[in-house]
C-alpha cells in the first residue's frame, strides 16, 4: 500500500510539473527548431538523427577528467536539494525503489561522435523533481559528480521525458567508465550535459556555469545548432 500511495504522490507532482514546464520544453531548438542542420531520418523529436558535425560510432569511446571514483553502492548517494521545498538523500536501494524506465535514445558527444540507439534503464529526472517539489523561483539545475564535475541544465530542458538518471545500458550495469553506478543523459543536448558519477542535484533559481561551460563551452548545448562553445 505504501508503495502505491508513493506512486501515486510522484504522479501527481510530475502531472503538476508537466503543467507548468509544458510550453516551455516545446519551445526549445530540439522540439522546435524549424531548420535544424544534420543528416538522416528524422528522430522522435523531428530532428534529423546525425546531428550537424557528428560522426557515428559503434564504439562508447571514454571522456573523463582523469579520475573515474568507485564508489560502492552501499556508500552511493544522492542529494537533491537547493530552491525545493522537500530536499532528499537517497541511497542506492531508494532510487532502486522508485519507478523505472526503459527508454532508448541517442548519445551526442561534442567532440563530434554520436552513437545512436542505446538501451537504457534509469529513473526519469522529473520523478526526482516530483519527489522534491520545485519551488516556483527554481531555473534551473547543477548537476554534480563524485569526480569533481558540475555542469548545469536549465529546467525546460532537463524534465524532458528522455531525461533519464541511468543505472544500466545496452542491457548491462553501467560500467565505472562511463559513469557507473548512475549518471545522467540529455538525449537532446550535447553529453556533456550529463553529470557521470553524480552524488547531487542542486536547483537554482538563476543560471549558473559549470566546469566545461566556465571553460567556454555552451550554455545550452544544442546539437542541432552545433552549439558547442560560447
Amino acid at each position: 500500500m505504501e508503495s502505491n500511495e508513493k506512486t501515486d504522490r510522484i504522479i501527481d507532482a510530475r502531472m503538476k510539473l508537466k503543467r507548468r514546464f509544458e510550453e516551455k520544453m516545446t519551445q526549445t531548438p530540439s522540439m522546435l527548431d524549424d531548420n535544424p542542420r544534420g543528416s538522416g531520418p528524422v528522430n522522435r523529436h523531428g530532428m534529423p538523427t546525425v546531428p550537424i558535425g557528428q560522426t557515428v560510432t559503434a564504439k562508447w569511446p571514454v571522456l573523463d577528467l582523469g579520475y573515474q571514483p568507485n564508489i560502492p553502492l552501499d556508500k552511493w548517494q544522492l542529494n537533491i536539494d537547493g530552491a525545493v521545498n522537500h530536499p532528499i538523500r537517497l541511497k542506492w536501494d531508494d532510487l532502486m525503489a522508485l519507478p523505472q524506465v526503459e527508454d532508448t535514445s541517442d548519445f551526442h558527444c561534442v567532440t563530434t561522435w554520436s552513437r545512436l540507439n542505446i538501451p537504457w534503464v534509469g529513473v526519469r529526472f522529473m520523478d526526482l523533481a516530483a519527489l522534491v517539489d520545485p519551488k516556483e523561483t527554481a531555473t534551473h539545475i547543477m548537476c554534480y559528480g563524485y569526480d569533481g564535475y558540475s555542469t548545469n541544465v536549465s529546467l525546460e530542458e532537463a524534465l524532458k521525458p528522455d531525461v533519464l538518471l541511468v543505472h544500466t545500458a545496452d542491457g548491462q550495469p553501467l560500467s565505472l567508465e562511463h559513469g557507473g553506478p548512475l549518471r545522467m543523459i540529455t538525449p537532446q543536448l550535447y553529453a556533456w550535459k550529463g553529470s557521470k558519477w553524480i552524488k547531487r542535484i542542486e536547483f537554482l533559481t538563476e543560471n549558473q556555469l559549470g566546469f566545461w561551460e566556465e571553460r567556454g563551452y555552451s550554455n545550452t548545448a544544442y546539437p542541432w545548432r552545433n552549439d558547442r562553445y560560447s
